[in-house]
């Protein structure tokens, strides 16, 4: 569960202050776990709201600027060659906003529509946000010299 925080939250204390906190809502709101689904989905779900509450207090989602209108070319998939280390390296370096939209939808598998309420911002700007991440960690990628990336 560490390494879920550590997507969503640079600083390793942060993350690991985030996962204590999740896991001490594990411990306390067991009896609210169904039984129905995995286990762990539900405690990683835990984790990604502890994370989320611990960037909605230390950063203001709504100052990002929406984009639209914008063509999006094909990307080449190069994931699977990347390595986790690269992938947790270029996750650090996005800013706040883009690292939380890009895990949320391409990690957890959120839609626009779910991660707009969820961070109370509009779904233009969480689609902006992600294809503005994508662009960042395109260019980013390419400095770790991965074939077909740029």
């Amino acid at each position: 569960m560490l390494g879920v925080c550590r997507r969503y939250l640079r600083n390793i204390e942060d993350a690991e202050d985030a996962m204590v906190n999740g896991f001490f809502k594990v411990l306390t709101k067991m009896n609210m776990y169904s039984g129905s689904g995995s286990f762990e989905g539900w405690v990683r779900r835990i984790m990604v709201n502890e994370c989320l509450m611990f960037l909605r207090k230390k950063h203001n989602f709504n100052m990002t600027v929406e984009l639209n209108n914008i063509e999006v070319k094909s990307t080449v998939n190069a994931e699977d060659e990347l390595m986790e280390q690269d992938i947790l390296k270029v996750l650090e370096k996005l800013p706040t906003g883009y690292r939380t939209i890009f895990n949320l939808y391409v990690i957890e598998g959120y839609k626009h529509r779910e991660i707009a309420e969820i961070l109370n911002i509009s779904i233009n700007t969480s689609k902006s946000q992600l294809l503005l991440a994508k662009n960042k960690m395109r260019k980013l990628l390419s400095n770790y010299q991965y074939p077909d990336v740029g």
